[in-house]
C-alpha cells in the first residue's frame, strides 16, 4: 500500500500529519529535500498550551502549509484551535477512514502516514464548524443535557408521590403547574390534610375538587418530603441554568437568526430544534456538496453496499447523533418536509 502511495502525483509539497493523544502530539513533517527528492522529520510535543505552541512555531518554520490529524475524542480539539489561531489550514479525518498497515501501529507510524496520505490528496476531511458555530454547539447541547436531566428530575418527583399513595398525576394535567408545585411545597411543609391540600388549586383545576381530595389522600411520610425537597430543588436549579442557557444561545445566534426563522417556518421545527440544527451544521451550506451528502453524514439515510451483484446490509452510519435525535422529534408531528430542502 505504501509503495502505491508513493507513486501518486504530489499535491501537497509541504504538509505534516499529527497523531493526538491526551498527553502527547506526535508530529510529521514531509517537505522537499532541495535535491528533488523528499524529507521527513518526526518530533513529540506536550499537549500543554506552550507544547502546541512551539509545535506551530516548528511547523511554520518548515513552511508547511496544510496540516491533518484524526478526530480523536476531544483531544484533537485544543491543538485544532491553537493552529487555527495561526491561520494553517487544517484537515480532521475520521479515524474509521484512515487505515494503516497491520503490524506498523505507533505514533510516529501514524503520524507519517497522515501526512503521506496527505501530501497525494489521498484524504477526506470531516467537517468542522466555525467558532461561533461550535460556540452555539457547546451551548445547545448543554442545554439538551439538562433539559433531559429536568426530565428525569420530573419521572423522580411522579415516582415519589405515587410511593406515597399520592396520585395527583391521576387529576392534573401538570404535576408542576402552578397549582402542582403549590401542594407539593405544602406537603414538603408538612400540610397531610388532603382538604386543605386541594384548596390550593387555581384556574379550571378547582373544578376537580372532589377528585383532588381523593388524589391527595396518602401516606406521604417525612422520608418522603426529604427526597420531594430535594427533587424541587434540583429542578429549581435546573430551570434556572436552562433559561440562562437560552438567553446565551439568543445572543451568540443573534447573527443566524434569519436562518434560524426560516427553519421555524418548517413543519415540526420549533425554535429550539432550528437552533439545534443549526448549531451541528452551520449556515454555509457549501461544506456539503449536495442535500444527500449533508443526509448521509447525518446518517439519516441507508449506506450503499453492492458486491459481486449482491446487496449486502445497507446500515446506516451513526452520524451526528446530537442532529439525528433533534431531527428525530422533529419528524413526529408527521412532517412530510424534508428539514434538508430549506
Amino acid at each position: 500500500m505504501r509503495e502505491e502511495v508513493s507513486t501518486v502525483e504530489l499535491l501537497v509539497p509541504r504538509c505534516a500529519g499529527l497523531d493526538v493523544a491526551k498527553d502527547e502530539v506526535v508530529a510529521c513533517v514531509r517537505v522537499p529535500d532541495g535535491q528533488g527528492g523528499r524529507r521527513q522529520e518526526v518530533r513529540a510535543y506536550p499537549t500543554f498550551t506552550s507544547g502546541l505552541e512551539a509545535l506551530a512555531e516548528w511547523l511554520a518554520a518548515e513552511g508547511v502549509v496544510q496540516v491533518v490529524m484524526e478526530a480523536t475524542g476531544q483531544y484533537w480539539k485544543p491543538v485544532w484551535y491553537v493552529l487555527e489561531e495561526r491561520g494553517v489550514a487544517l484537515m480532521l479525518v475520521n479515524a474509521r477512514h484512515v487505515k494503516i498497515l497491520p503490524g506498523r501501529k505507533t505514533d510516529v507510524a501514524d503520524a507519517a502516514w497522515l501526512a503521506e496520505l496527505l501530501e497525494h490528496g489521498l484524504l477526506r476531511g470531516s467537517f468542522v464548524p466555525p467558532a461561533a458555530i461550535r460556540e452555539l454547539r457547546d451551548l445547545t447541547r448543554y442545554r439538551k443535557r439538562l433539559i433531559q436531566a429536568h426530565t428525569a428530575e420530573v419521572q423522580r418527583v411522579q415516582k415519589t408521590l405515587e410511593d406515597a399513595g399520592i396520585k395527583l398525576d391521576s387529576v392534573a394535567a401538570d404535576v408542576l403547574g402552578v397549582s402542582g408545585r403549590a401542594m407539593l411545597a405544602a406537603l414538603v411543609g408538612g400540610e397531610r390534610d388532603p382538604e386543605v391540600l386541594a384548596e390550593l388549586a387555581r384556574g379550571r383545576l378547582r373544578n376537580k375538587l372532589p377528585q383532588l381530595r381523593q388524589a391527595l389522600r396518602g401516606r406521604f411520610s417525612d422520608h418522603h418530603a426529604l427526597l420531594l425537597r430535594l427533587a424541587l430543588g434540583h429542578l429549581e436549579h435546573l430551570e434556572g441554568a436552562i433559561a440562562a442557557l437560552d438567553t446565551e444561545v439568543d445572543r451568540v445566534i443573534a447573527p443566524f437568526a434569519r436562518a434560524r426563522d426560516q427553519l421555524d417556518t418548517i413543519t415540526g421545527v420549533g425554535k429550539r430544534a432550528a437552533e439545534t440544527i443549526i448549531a451541528e451544521i452551520g449556515v454555509d451550506m457549501t461544506v456539503f456538496p449536495t442535500a444527500g451528502h449533508l443526509a448521509s453524514w447525518a446518517g439519516r439515510c441507508p449506506g450503499n453496499n453492492l458486491t459481486g451483484g449482491k446487496r449486502r446490509s445497507g446500515k446506516p452510519t451513526k452520524g451526528n447523533r446530537w442532529l439525528g435525535e433533534v431531527l428525530t422529534e422533529c419528524a413526529w408531528p408527521g412532517s412530510t418536509v424534508s428539514v434538508f430542502s430549506c
